[in-house]
């Protein structure tokens, strides 16, 4: 689910495989080793605390999961869960680490301790929805979003609304699922993935038409995207109208080239 929040986020994004990069990040880690040899060997400098040690390894192990080194980034983890395990960051990171791992039962194990020690805190909250939804429990996820949605200490509750229709419709429940995505254009309109996710539930119930004027408005005002241009394609095509649904395969295929639609497309997947 594209729009979940957490509290330590993992970048959608991934670090360029180049030697920099790579040394910026051994330089990173080499410094941290150093800083932890100064205070055990200077008394001008103190010791740290299990605490600070579990902070410092729960950061090593998002970088590590960023480079998609996931082993290393267990290892550092599983460090910061020695060190802190009250900590809920520790448990929400923990939680993130095992879910890519594919270790569910202790994602599971992450994810509700977080939750446990940290429920005041709507980021953790929505981090926790957004898991059980990704597992199967979409009705307690949806009460959990609807709950970060309504909290004052939650700056953007339209993600939430999202988030709530995002896991609705992946159960088959688009009536629930449009009204979510509504409520958060009302508090921010013309907001991209709830624009995108109507329009998808427009076409699959069979309006094209609806469908491709969702695709119209977003691109008049959002940067284009494969999702969107692949329901333009699709859309287009059902409307028969073949000129439209080449120029949207043609902006996918030129500003994506690399992307899941435009593999689709060389290969004459329909997806």
């Amino acid at each position: 689910m594209k729009a979940v929040a957490a509290r330590t986020a993992v970048p959608s994004w991934r670090l360029a495989p180049s030697a920099c990069a790579a040394l910026a990040f051994c330089a990173a880690v080499a410094a941290c080793a150093v800083l932890a040899a100064c205070a055990h060997k200077t008394s001008g400098f103190k010791k740290a605390s299990p605490a600070e040690m579990a902070q410092s390894n729960m950061q090593l192990a998002i970088e590590y999961m960023k480079l998609g080194k996931l082993m290393d980034s267990r290892t550092y983890i599983d460090k910061a869960l020695s060190e802190d395990p009250e900590n809920a960051d520790v448990q929400l990171t923990a939680g993130l680490v095992y879910e890519r791992l594919q270790e569910m039962d202790k994602a599971e194990h992450g994810y509700s301790t977080a939750y446990r020690l940290g429920k005041s805190d709507p980021n953790i909250v929505n981090a926790y929805a957004g898991f059980l939804c990704r597992t199967g429990k979409a009705q307690a996820g949806e009460k959990l979003f609807t709950a970060v949605a309504a909290s004052p200490l939650y700056q953007t509750p339209e993600v939430a609304l999202v988030n709530a229709g995002v896991c609705l419709r992946s159960t088959g429940d688009m009536v629930d699922a449009e009204r979510y995505f509504n409520r958060a254009l009302t508090i921010r309109p013309n907001m991209p993935e709830a624009q995108l996710q109507l329009g998808n539930i427009a076409f699959d119930r069979g309006d094209a038409a609806a469908a491709r004027d969702l695709v119209q408005q977003y691109l008049a005002v959002h940067p284009a995207s494969p999702e969107v241009l692949w329901l333009g394609i699709r859309a287009s095509r059902k409307l028969g109208d073949n000129v439209a649904a080449a120029a949207f395969a043609h902006r996918v295929e030129s500003e994506f080239p690399d992307s899941d639609q435009a593999r689709a497309l060389r290969s004459g997947i329909e997806r």
